[in-house]
């Protein structure tokens, strides 16, 4: 009675409705942004109504730092775009310049980079799946997929020296052969792996709370996804069958013999799913490249670009003299430009680069998937609820170094 009462007095019915709304700030300090990403959202209650990505907060400058560089001094700062991935921007960037120079790369070197390329995207898609089942709340997963991941990070200290900024790559080929040894712990990790794949989704495909959170959630559709240049797992979550590595092969990929996942709900769930599927299709293709591994030379036959051998250097007063105008000067790229692409575990990552003949580059720029996917943020939060965008932001599997550079 008295509600009713209160309903229809004149003050309350004069009163016009308001939406209240409150804006929050999340990150960049936050750990479900996975890195210093501040997204500003504005509430009305759990749900956001508007989402405005903020980055900048790790900008490092590198395209301009490669001005000031020798040509194969910029192979180190590549590392360091998508640091989860360092090996997929080392081949792109190295791709680019062998253009310019019309470098004929032997059989050996392709293998190599490309068994340890996609030894990296499988690295790549630990850390993205570890983080983003601890996001949703599967604690386990994260210490299952560093497991792995340290293993592989083992033999890419084994091959280069160094755990995460291998700069193993070079331009003409890899900086060395492959290590004594190298069959027996690459062969061992790669026979384990897929039964950890298998293990993987026992624990959350089938999982009642993981599909609850993951099923239906950060739809986006496959137009959309064009419109705004969303490429890698993404865009075949959506449907779209692209893949580099297939449609337009580089480093000998047509050699090899595997699929690209893709599925059709273009949600969290589904990107899960290809992902998973991306793991299982890396491994194939690594052990092909560990299985038929040919014999010769790791370098392209180009002594005025490529350091001569170490023994010739200390022998040969020619060598001597060639590494020393190699590593102080650098060497010339003839003048024009050139862009190469290929497929980084987060979508199409492409290096255009200049010459103007000299022996540092007048321009480079890194066309980086995170950018192009980030953009994508902003619809895809707008009228979600705060739990559901954590689990969206997630399943883009963005690299803040890769978005700002």
């Amino acid at each position: 009675m008295a509600a009713g009462t209160l309903e229809h007095t004149p003050t309350a019915a004069a009163e016009p409705s308001r939406r209240r709304t409150m804006t929050l700030n999340m990150g960049p300090q936050h750990p479900s942004t996975h890195g210093v990403l501040r997204v500003v959202l504005d509430l009305d209650g759990e749900v956001i109504l508007k989402a405005v990505a903020d980055i900048g907060f790790l900008h490092t400058g590198i395209e301009k730092q490669c001005e000031t560089k020798t040509w194969q001094q910029v192979v180190p700062l590549t590392d360091r775009v998508d640091y989860l991935s360092n090996l997929a921007n080392n081949l792109a960037y190295c791709l680019a310049v062998e253009r310019l120079l019309q470098l004929e790369i032997p059989p050996r070197a392709q293998y190599l980079r490309v068994m340890l390329t996609e030894l990296s995207r499988i690295a790549s898609h630990l850390v993205w799946l570890g983080t983003h089942a601890l996001d949703i709340g599967a604690m386990s997963m994260f210490m299952y997929c560093f497991r792995e991941r340290e293993d592989i990070l083992k033999i890419l200290e084994m091959f280069s020296g160094q755990r995460m900024m291998t700069s193993y790559l070079r331009i003409g080929g890899v900086a060395l052969d492959a290590p004594r040894g190298w069959e027996k712990v690459v062969g061992k990790f790669l026979s384990e792996f897929p039964s950890r794949i298998d293990m993987y989704e026992n624990l959350l495909t089938g999982n009642p709370i993981w599909t609850i959170r993951t099923k239906g959630v950060g739809y986006m559709s496959l137009e959309d996804l064009l419109d705004w240049g969303v490429t890698g797992p993404m865009i075949r979550a959506a449907g779209l069958k692209w893949d580099i590595r297939k449609d337009e092969p580089y480093s000998g990929y047509d050699k090899f013999d595997f699929e690209v996942p893709t599925r059709t709900e273009s949600d969290v769930f589904a990107r899960y799913q290809v992902r998973i599927e991306e793991l299982r299709q890396s491994h194939k293709i690594a052990k092909q490249a560990l299985d038929g591994m040919p014999p010769g030379p790791f370098q392209a036959d180009a002594p005025k670009i490529l350091l001569p051998e170490r023994e010739k250097m200390k022998t040969e007063m020619e060598a001597l003299i060639c590494h020393f105008k190699i590593v102080t000067e650098g060497f010339s790229v003839p003048a024009g430009e050139a862009y190469a692409c290929v497929e980084a575990p987060r979508g199409e990552l492409g290096y255009y680069v200049v010459s103007d003949g000299t022996t540092k580059p007048y321009r480079v720029h890194m066309r980086t998937p995170s950018f192009a996917n980030l953009q994508i943020l902003a619809p895809m939060l707008e009228n979600t609820l705060i739990a559901d965008s954590i689990a969206a932001l997630g399943s883009m599997d963005f690299v803040l170094g890769d978005t700002d550079r």
